[in-house]
């Protein structure tokens, strides 16, 4: 691969040339105006096995945990779900050692409300609502009464405190919670409008009190880190994704970058699953391969395809 080859934005020699020549990036990493997080512009291929388990799930009104490696496509399934069913975007969640019930529910952001009370009585003016300084979370949000449920992703749940699944129980059964900053209002101000994990809207609350009229349709992802109590999977349906096989990985390839590409992808297929074997890969991976050839990107020149296709465990 010579230094001035075409596909080369970058050179590293210095010399200012700008970035006119960048090609269009991936279909599944562009942003700005393109599809939010409940659409998606590839389909989502799942076995039919695996797609009776959703609808278990969906008719039971219990949450789906989904166990596999990483890049098995378990956050996918939670956007696969909103576009399929027309639920909108995703509720996100993303857990990690500090998360807690209480902030997914919602906060309560008290010093702002001082702040701004104190500044307001300085300059006369009326003091501003309580709802301004509460918003709801991603949790929180799902529990809004609608008439069709919210799909709510909790992406790794085995992150999170060893107590967080435990926690999840009451409010996973009682499909309810309750804001005590609102419910010890006055009952002139019973009915506040506050703000919610969706961008630009407010949701009105009575008495601080939010309970959902559809039990919202909860996507719970793991990567088999820790094990969860058994009251906890009691509750959950479970679905396990398996590494996809040759005959899938080719029809995922297809799906996102179309049948040309597919053509040529027995080497590097290959090649991923005997790397998959030996040390865990994600699919996405050998998509970025794919694409990267498809863009006229010599994969076997200076360790590039080593680079693309790296482990996902153990010391890099």
């Amino acid at each position: 691969m010579t230094s001035d080859a075409p596909w080369r934005i970058f050179r590293g020699d210095g010399e200012p040339r700008g970035i006119d020549g960048l090609p269009p990036a991936p279909p599944w990493r562009r942003f700005g105006d393109g599809p939010r997080s409940g659409t998606r512009a590839a389909p989502y291929l799942i076995s039919a096995k695996d797609a009776d388990v959703v609808n278990a799930a969906l008719h039971l009104r219990r949450p789906l945990l989904v166990t596999g490696q990483p890049g098995t496509g378990k956050s996918s399934l939670a956007r696969a779900i909103a576009h399929e069913l027309q639920l909108g975007d995703v509720l996100h969640w993303p857990v990690n050692s500090r998360s807690t019930v209480s902030e997914a529910l919602y906060r309560y952001d008290a010093v702002g409300r001082l702040r701004e009370t104190a500044l307001n009585r300085d300059r006369e003016r009326e003091e501003p609502p309580i709802g301004t300084f509460v918003r709801l979370g991603p949790l929180g949000t799902a529990l809004v009464p609608r008439t069709e449920p919210r799909v709510l992703l909790v992406d790794e749940l085995d992150k999170g405190d060893v107590d967080l699944p435990n926690d999840l129980l009451t409010v996973f059964e009682e499909g309810e919670y309750e804001i005590p900053e609102l419910a010890r209002l006055p009952e002139d101000q019973s009915v506040v409008d506050v703000l919610s994990a969706d961008p630009d809207t407010r949701i009105t609350v009575t008495r601080g009190r939010v309970r959902c009229d559809e039990f919202p349709v909860v996507v719970i992802t793991s990567n088999g880190e820790r094990d969860f109590p058994p009251a906890f999977l009691r509750r959950c349906v479970r679905l396990e994704l398996p590494p996809p096989d040759s005959r899938r990985l080719r029809e995922i390839v297809s799906a996102h970058l179309g049948d040309t590409a597919a053509a040529d992808v027995e080497d590097l297929l290959q090649v991923f699953l005997s790397r998959q074997q030996r040390g865990g890969l994600a699919t996405d991976q050998l998509l970025n391969a794919v694409f990267l050839r498809a863009g006229g990107v010599d994969l076997d020149a200076d360790g590039l395809l080593d680079a693309v296709l790296h482990r996902l465990g153990g010391t890099i």
